[in-house]
């Protein structure tokens, strides 16, 4: 037996039940103090982890008690949602997801857990891996798009930043799978609403990222707090123990979300807390988040046999381990001085790389980007988001501090010197505001320029958990001001910051060129002005498709391909001269009439300032085995005349199958930097257990018959080979 199974088993024999429910408790800190209620209670053994508590003398206080003052002194697991940054904000996780760098990603994971660390936080609620095809939902900023394949490297690339190869490195921290599962579902992009989804779904869509962070060690899971198929996940047996558990043989501990399991009771499924309790508790629930039900009911359910000691040493195994991994029980004390500064020069610039990586360029009319110092005397910087550091953070960044934020007016009056003029004017006081007050002074500083910078977007409050949008426009009094300025004759470069994808079909006619920056966090505007002023060339490519209309939504390039398809003329031009639009049933569609079927940009989809052709897609072989592997290979060509890098996409298509299956599913992604003129060739190797998918018996299977496959740089890419699986 290990080191660490004698000392748990030595452990639990020793525990008494009140300190077994104590380690499946997680209680809330005081915000920078130790209450004699937390105090005492640790004292007791009551309390395995603290959540939110970020001062490192409280931290330090809280652990000297458990490890000092309670009867086995065992160590607190101290969480903290550290989701894109702790001092140093990096992008939103949408956004890094836009870089498809799992290098980046790992790095940027890695700096935050070390950030974190060093003030004693020892887990974080982080990678949120929930799939996600509406962007209304506020929390599909904190995910990494609308694919399983893309969000499963990734997600495993931030897993491996925090946690350092098994915990041995400086700043390691735990991590956290969430929300498991289907929550990035819920019904019309409402947060914590009831989602519905088939098993083959489930299996084929939502589950393969969670199933991909268990099989790779990812430290813990977070169940979900909706309801699924009319169990809530917090309470789900299937899903806790039957799939994680016994099919997935996941040994790490599973945490509630906050007060997920007493919110079993307003969901519908129990009377009361005793029965949200036994329910959670018998579904595979280790550790309770924040509310109490484990601490009031868990001894009266053993007590009545409904739940067994085994079942509660089960879950208190899996804590102590992790406290172990960690070496809480040989240190459980934090020393500031052992970690490097918060928010240095080293972590600064890889925040600034993890932006120019991120920025997705959809459109630039007549090559208007990038703009040329020496062609410019003036330029108009105009929009609530030009010159605010605290915005640009995004989402979940409570411990972030926009003093460090370098904003992108900052960042072009830096890049521009003193020889350029730089005429700015807010136009909104934020982006929900509808007053055009300003729109004269916009209009004047717009004329008196040779170009106009417009930062627009969503302020950070618009998207996150709970905010959730039914309009995905640009809010308040943006448009109108897009328009007027347009007016003005003046290239207009507009700059989005948001946190999803924005409906923006209706403004596209007035603007010249598009970069949208997610919310870029606390280098935003230095990597900004590199990219406008062309010092960088943008890279980034969509993890999300973007809809023209709310309308469309759910919108993602894996659909199925239906019966009836939509063509070209799929739509009845709702603006055409009226008349009478005769009754029939033939050529109907899988389409909406009021406009065109297609996004307004695809999966994969972002420009650069190189221009890049794709050729020559051959496989190396005709038939491939099962059991066995394929190359595909094709050429790619900067045809441009500026330096840029190519995020270079596999799709393939499974024909003919068990159940159907999507038009395209990606299986692979390249990044390279081509110089003008340069081919690279490309070679994706994929074996048959990579077309495998969950067929009606929800068994694993790859099937025999034709696949299309396509390289090129987005979704819609027609460079087509085929080849053939065959026993």
């Amino acid at each position: 037996m290990s080191d660490k199974k004698v000392r748990i088993s030595e452990l639990l024999q020793q525990m008494t039940l009140t300190e077994k429910i104590g380690q499946m408790s997680q209680l809330s800190g005081n915000y920078g103090k130790v209450s004699e209620e937390l105090a005492a209670k640790i004292r007791r053994g009551q309390v395995g982890s603290v959540i939110n508590e970020v001062s490192l003398d409280v931290i330090n206080e809280i652990q000297r008690i458990a490890v000092t003052e309670s009867r086995l002194g065992i160590p607190l697991l101290i969480g903290r949602d550290v989701i894109h940054g702790f001092k140093t904000i990096f992008p939103i996780p949408l956004g890094q997801a836009a870089s498809w760098n799992p290098t980046l990603i790992q790095h940027a994971a890695h700096i935050s857990a070390v950030e974190a660390a060093s003030c004693g936080i020892n887990w974080t609620f982080s990678p949120m891996v929930d799939i996600s095809r509406d962007p209304r939902w506020g929390r599909v900023a904190e995910g990494f798009g609308e694919d399983p394949y893309l969000c499963s490297e990734l997600a495993i690339a931030m897993m491996q930043g925090y946690q350092q190869d098994n915990f041995n490195g400086l700043g390691a921290i735990a991590s956290c799978a969430k929300h498991f599962v289907g929550y990035g579902a819920s019904e019309s992009g409402r947060d914590y609403c009831t989602t519905n989804i088939p098993e083959s779904e489930l299996r084929n869509t939502y589950m393969p990222p969670f199933k991909k962070l268990a099989d790779a060690g990812i430290a813990s899971f977070m169940s979900s707090f909706s309801d699924l198929n009319g169990i809530p996940a917090s309470g789900n047996e299937w899903l806790l123990k039957d799939i994680l558990r016994k099919e997935w043989g996941y040994q790490g501990f599973v945490v509630s979300d906050w007060e997920s399991i007493a919110q079993l009771q307003i969901h519908g499924l129990t009377e009361n807390d005793k029965e949200s309790a036994y329910e959670a508790a018998n579904a595979g629930v280790d550790m309770e988040m924040v509310s109490n039900t484990y601490e009031k009911h868990l001894r009266e359910l053993i007590t009545e046999n409904r739940l067994s000691i085994q079942q509660i040493d089960s879950a208190v195994s899996r804590i102590l381990s992790l406290k172990h991994d960690l070496g809480l029980f040989d240190s459980a004390y934090t020393k500031q001085s052992d970690y490097p500064a918060l928010a240095n020069g080293h972590h600064l610039k890889l925040a600034k790389d993890i932006v120019l990586e991120s920025c997705v360029l959809l459109e630039n009319k007549r090559q208007v980007l990038p703009l040329s110092l020496d062609s410019l005397n003036s330029v108009a910087v105009i929009g609530p988001l030009a010159d605010d550091g605290y915005e640009q953070l995004g989402t979940w960044i409570f411990d972030g501090d926009p003093d460090y934020s370098v904003t992108c007016l900052d960042a072009i009056k830096n890049e521009v010197g003193d020889s350029i003029k730089i005429n700015y004017v807010k136009g909104l006081q934020n982006t929900r505001d509808c007053s055009q007050d300003e729109f004269h002074s916009a209009k004047e500083a717009v004329l008196s320029s040779d170009v106009a910078i417009v930062v627009l977007g969503e302020e950070s409050i618009l998207s996150g958990e709970a905010h959730c949008r039914a309009d995905i426009g640009l809010p308040g009094a943006q448009e109108a001001l897009i328009k007027t300025l347009s007016s003005c004759g003046r290239p207009i470069i507009l700059v989005v910051m948001a946190g999803r994808p924005l409906t923006l079909e209706s403004i596209l006619p007035d603007i010249d060129a598009l970069l949208y920056c997610w919310h870029p966090g606390t280098m935003g505007g230095p990597a900004i002005a590199d990219l406008l002023f062309g010092k960088h060339s943008p890279s980034g490519k969509l993890p999300i498709t973007f809809p023209r209309k709310i309308g469309q939504i759910p919108i993602y390039y894996s659909q199925k391909h239906s019966g009836k398809p939509a063509t070209e003329d799929s739509f009845i031009h709702m603006n055409d001269i009226p008349q009478r639009a005769e009754q029939t049933s033939l050529g109907m569609s899988a389409t909406h009439l009021d406009t065109h079927f297609s996004p307004l940009y695809p999966f994969g989809y972002g420009l650069s300032y190189g221009e890049f052709e794709y050729r020559d897609i051959t496989t190396n072989k005709q038939q491939v085995r099962i059991g066995e592997g394929i190359e595909i290979t094709a050429t790619v060509t900067n045809t441009g005349q500026l330096a840029a890098v190519e995020i270079s996409q596999l799709y393939i298509r499974d024909l003919v199958g068990n159940i159907t299956r999507p038009i395209k599913e990606l299986k692979g992604f390249q990044r390279n930097f081509l110089q003008p003129g340069e081919t690279r060739k490309l070679c994706f190797s994929i074996h048959t257990k990579d077309l495998a998918f969950y067929n009606r018996k929800m068994k694993l299977t790859t099937e025999p018959g034709l696949f299309h496959v396509w390289i090129g740089g987005c979704s819609t890419t027609k460079l087509q080979a085929e080849f053939e699986v065959v026993k």
